[in-house]
């Protein structure tokens, strides 16, 4: 009587010849290009796509900047004056309004002094911003709107509100408020007001 295979040996050794075969493409062609690759990367790509798209946050990023990109694009450009770029409108709501250091933009956003300070250096040639002594620390220097600055966010504001309406007229009035609720319920929870 003739014996069968073990089928678990018979996949062990294809795998085997396999990852020979793989081994032996790598050392060929420098990265194992071909089908299988192409494939699992193309399955990775569907996997990150798929991923992303599940993620409700990713989703609030990535609405988050291309609205941002938009409310830029709809900016009016004046000659002479610098454009406002996104890194500009990041740093924004982080300057409060009776002043901010240099040193807590930098915390707030995520980057070096040196980075923000560039960034101030833009916007007070473009007049948004200025620095004044920090009346707390002589040696310190706070960045404050100037009547420029805040004239321009209330224009910013009202071209924020425009859009807002046309997102309602595209997905309805009830959904737009439930955002606005969502968002707020979120801030709530990951930045409490400080006593």
């Amino acid at each position: 009587m003739k014996k069968r295979p073990d089928p678990r040996a018979e996949r062990a050794r294809k795998g085997d010849e396999g990852r020979a075969r793989e081994g032996g493409r790598e050392r060929a062609g420098g990265r194992g290009e071909g089908p299988a690759r192409e494939g699992g990367e193309a399955r990775a790509r569907e996997e990150l796509a798929r991923r992303k798209h599940e993620s409700t946050i990713q989703l609030l990023f990535r609405a988050s900047r291309l609205l941002d990109e938009q409310a830029l694009a709809r900016l009016p450009s004046e000659p002479g004056r610098p454009r406002m770029r996104r890194s500009h409108t990041a740093l924004l709501p982080h300057i409060d309004l009776d002043g901010t250091r240099i040193t807590d933009l930098a915390e707030r956003v995520g980057v070096t002094k040196q980075a923000v300070s560039q960034l101030v250096d833009d916007l007070e040639a473009a007049g948004v911003v200025a620095r004044e002594p920090d009346p707390e620390d002589a040696r310190a220097k706070r960045v404050v709107f100037t009547p420029r600055g805040r004239a321009g966010i209330l224009e910013g504001l009202a071209l924020l509100r425009a859009m807002e309406g046309e997102l309602a007229a595209a997905i309805g009035d009830g959904p737009m408020a439930d955002l606005r609720g969502a968002l707020l319920a979120i801030l709530a929870v990951v930045d409490p007001p400080r006593a």
